[in-house]
């Protein structure tokens, strides 16, 4: 496993992202506490503080996740993280990501995830970039990240799920 810093502060246009730390709770469950975020996820009722505090713990305890603040206002609109997987911890994954609602539509998540990619990818080399192995595939109750995949530019029969990057 390669060792990189899996919490950059990372900047963008519109986002920042940062570690995620123990006093972003109230902010970032605020976010989280709209029930229409999780409609379309596989955690439909992590908008309960139950739930959402078991997501919480886990993110902070994974070392690598990032809240998303919108850079105009400063304020947390979501969160995503960095996980290494697999047997011999050689693969990189981005995921457990979510928005406020009223940054949907593409352009803050489609940031978000350029800019830990950018960070990423010259230590690390994507497995079938952007969408996979073919070894993970997305479940069909993961809709919202299928949408997202059908719109995302793909190498030719490459199949249709999540991307794994593998480290050198």
């Amino acid at each position: 496993m390669i060792q990189f810093d899996l919490q950059p502060r990372l900047a963008g246009e519109l986002i920042e992202l940062r570690p995620m730390r123990p006093e972003d709770w109230r902010d970032l469950y605020a976010v989280a506490a709209d029930p229409l975020i999780w409609e379309v996820h596989p955690a439909r009722d992590r908008y309960k503080e139950e739930r959402f505090r078991e997501y919480f713990e886990e993110a902070l305890q994974s070392g690598g996740a990032l809240v998303a603040l919108d850079r105009r206002t400063g304020r947390i609109i979501g969160a995503s993280r960095y996980y290494w997987y697999g047997p011999a911890k050689t693969e990189l994954e981005i995921g457990w990501t979510f928005l406020a609602r009223s940054y949907w539509g593409g352009i803050y998540n489609g940031e978000m995830k350029r800019l830990m990619l950018d960070y990423v990818l010259p230590v690390c080399r994507p497995s079938h970039f952007p969408c996979g192995n073919g070894q993970h595939t997305i479940p069909e109750s993961h809709e919202k990240d299928r949408r997202c995949l059908d719109r995302t530019p793909r190498p030719e029969n490459s199949p249709r799920n999540t991307f794994r990057i593998r480290s050198f």
